[in-house]
């Protein structure tokens, strides 16, 4: 029940971050693995979206962390990489060149700030629910958001 009913909205929200179809659902996966294995440690003191975000969110930075240590130990970096074209020529992206480098700037942000602008733009979680997700204050990921947007917004500019 759990899967049918948030599996496409966990989708999109780990694709955001991880931009690779196969690696979304491999996380995907990893996500509802623990959901079943942790469903009797859920609280009920937030909503079950929220702890099933914050799981999510969780799988897929540390995905991201294990994949940056890869590349450093490759001697490669996330920035050698042109994601707007790698996302263009994937059969699963479905969006055009713009939106291809939008998440390629989204890519250039900072950890939080880039799971702050998924959470908040794609998924418009209100910043309760996302302080709720980061266990931060809602301050912060106001700043975090702005931040994030106007990051973006110079690197479109440059981009064009």
């Amino acid at each position: 029940m759990l899967v049918r009913q948030y599996s496409e909205q966990m989708y999109w929200q780990v694709r955001r971050m991880v931009l690779v179809h196969e690696d979304a659902n491999d996380i995907l996966q990893n996500v509802f693995m623990k959901v079943w294995s942790n469903i009797d440690n859920f609280r009920n003191a937030s909503k079950l979206s929220t702890w099933l975000f914050r799981i999510a969110t969780n799988e897929s930075l540390d995905f991201i962390r294990k994949k940056k240590t890869r590349a450093l130990d490759n001697a490669e970096t996330l920035a050698d990489h042109h994601v707007a074209d790698m996302l263009a020529s994937d059969k699963y992206f479905d969006g055009d060149y713009t939106q291809a480098l939008l998440y390629e700037a989204i890519t250039k942000l900072p950890e939080v700030q880039r799971t702050v602008f998924n959470l908040r733009y794609f998924e418009e979680l209100k910043y309760s629910e996302i302080s709720e997700i980061l266990h931060t204050s809602e301050g912060a990921l106001k700043a975090s958001y702005h931040i994030a947007v106007k990051k973006i917004s110079d690197y479109l500019k440059r981009r064009d």
